[in-house]
């Protein structure tokens, strides 16, 4: 029979409160309303109060599985002094970059580690060869063998620069230490194991009734492509890790998007029957788009946290855009300021809505845990120039970040040559058409220079002008079709 899915935890944890979880809500003080918004606030450290309640009153855990569990065991074992669990996520590496998309699945992690537990990054680079088909229409590519390795290995150096970018920017060295964290690859087990012994000591276990079950199973089976027998034993494959990491590892514990509730399942089905022991699952709430798209690299719209594929700027300017309904939400899911601080931004957000604070805080802290602060700093010079026609700001941009905020600009790089006009250096970066109509642009005001409208086709390019101090030039072309100029051997013409 299948397992119950998992529509309790913590939903009915924030809802039905003292009358389904006694114990929980008497060992809880009511949270204090604060009236201001103390600079210095200390960052809020799961193990203060139990982990559970704390992210599901953030939102961030969203169900868990099975669902008594959250008034029995789980509950009990994250509470404060209790001994560290371990707990683990999966990423397949599909492509080279984590997106936005995965990155509350690496906060629950980090959530998990402030509290002082194990927490355990996989990445799949045996199962992404098969392709998960939970939320797919149609079969995924397959990928090259080689391709899947060079992506898996990419995926770790990510994963690595963000639990390194938390302990250094975000953990102070005054507060507990970090829980261990751990980066593995299943293709470290599941390429060394045998077909005939995987189908003996895994598929007796689990049940074709409760696969055929699963909703991703039954909308695959009913379409004209149909399903492989790749995707169908993708759960088995990964409810194996589970497995494997429970026996190896202590592995308690597994975290997971909102659309992995039937993988959960098949991994908790199998080493429930296979050990005996009591093990859970923890899902985290899927990010959607303005439009209730889920985010990510299947539907088109991921906003990559590689900053070859996103840059700092980009992502910034993402948190910056949402929109006022959104932004409390994400303050509570993708950052570790303490409640009662995001209820002051946001009280300070409700009086000057136009400044959009709140947005901006979201967008330091995400973009600070992703590319460290210099990833923020240059996110704010981008912005400078972007918004403010700051001369003095696009002067301190780097070559880098230039190409990175113009990203679809074309990038020229010509020789300043005696006498060269506005004129010639719109000719030559292919802005401006030759004849009379590029002239008439030029005259109309048409053209600007560093964020300088030039009316003057026949001016003499200056040095310091024209040309800033680090060898570039910004060229504009009506109100959105931007120019990256990089000059060669200026010091031959000073």
């Amino acid at each position: 029979m299948a397992a119950p899915i998992l529509r309790a935890g913590c939903s009915r944890l924030l809802t039905e409160g003292k009358a389904a979880f006694p114990r929980l809500w008497a060992a809880e003080k009511t949270r204090q309303q604060h009236d201001r918004c103390p600079e210095s606030e200390p960052q809020e450290k799961p193990a203060a109060k139990g982990l559970l309640a704390l992210q599901c009153e953030r939102g961030l855990f969203q169900e868990v599985f099975p669902p008594q569990a959250a008034e029995e065991q789980l509950l009990d074992l994250l509470q404060p002094g209790r001994p560290p669990v371990t707990v683990y996520c999966g990423f397949d590496p599909t492509a080279d970059s984590l997106h936005v998309g995965h990155l509350l699945t690496v906060m629950g992690l980090l959530q998990f580690q402030r509290a002082g537990h194990h927490v355990i990054a996989l990445v799949g680079g045996a199962t992404a060869r098969l392709g998960d088909p939970s939320g797919r229409t149609k079969a995924r590519p397959l990928l090259p063998e080689e391709r899947v390795r060079q992506h898996a290995r990419a995926l770790r150096e990510a994963l690595e620069g963000l639990f390194e970018n938390h302990r250094r920017l975000f953990w102070p060295p005054s507060n507990p230490r970090l829980g261990p964290v751990t980066f593995l690859d299943n293709a470290g087990w599941l390429e060394r194991e045998p077909v005939v012994s995987f189908l003996c000591g895994v598929g007796q276990h689990l049940r074709m009734s409760t696969l055929l079950s699963r909703q991703a199973c039954k909308d695959r089976l009913s379409s004209p492509e149909g399903m492989s027998l790749a995707e169908f034993l993708y759960p088995a494959l990964q409810a194996y890790d589970f497995l494997h990491l429970r026996r190896h590892h202590g592995c308690l514990v597994q975290l997971g998007g909102a659309d992995q509730v039937g993988n959960i399942m098949s991994g908790h089905q199998l080493v429930s029957r296979v050990t005996g022991d009591d093990v859970f699952g923890i899902t985290v709430p899927l990010i959607t788009s303005t439009t209730g798209d889920k985010l990510g690299k299947s539907a088109g719209n991921a906003v990559w946290l590689n900053r070859n594929r996103t840059s700092p700027f980009e992502l910034y300017q993402f948190f910056v855009r949402q929109p006022d309904k959104t932004v409390e939400r994400y303050l509570k899911l993708f950052t570790f300021l303490p409640l009662p601080e995001i209820s002051c931004i946001m009280k300070k957000h409700a009086e000057e809505r136009e400044l959009r604070g709140a947005q901006k805080r979201l967008a330091a802290e995400v973009t600070k845990l992703v590319h460290g602060k210099e990833g923020l700093e240059s996110a704010k010079r981008c912005t400078k120039v972007l918004y403010s026609n700051d001369v003095g700001a696009l002067e301190g941009m780097s070559d880098q970040e230039l190409q990175e905020l113009f990203r679809e600009a074309p990038y020229v790089e010509l020789l300043l040559e005696p006498g060269m006009t506005v004129l010639d250096l719109c000719r030559k970066a292919n802005a401006i058409a030759d004849g009379s109509i590029g002239y008439e642009t030029i005259t109309n005001g048409g053209v600007s220079v560093n964020h300088v409208q030039v009316t003057n086709p026949d001016a003499v390019l200056v040095l310091g002008q024209h040309i800033l101090s680090n060898g570039l030039s910004l060229l504009r072309i009506g109100k959105r079709n931007y120019y990256v100029v990089k000059w060669l051997q200026l010091s031959h013409t000073e």
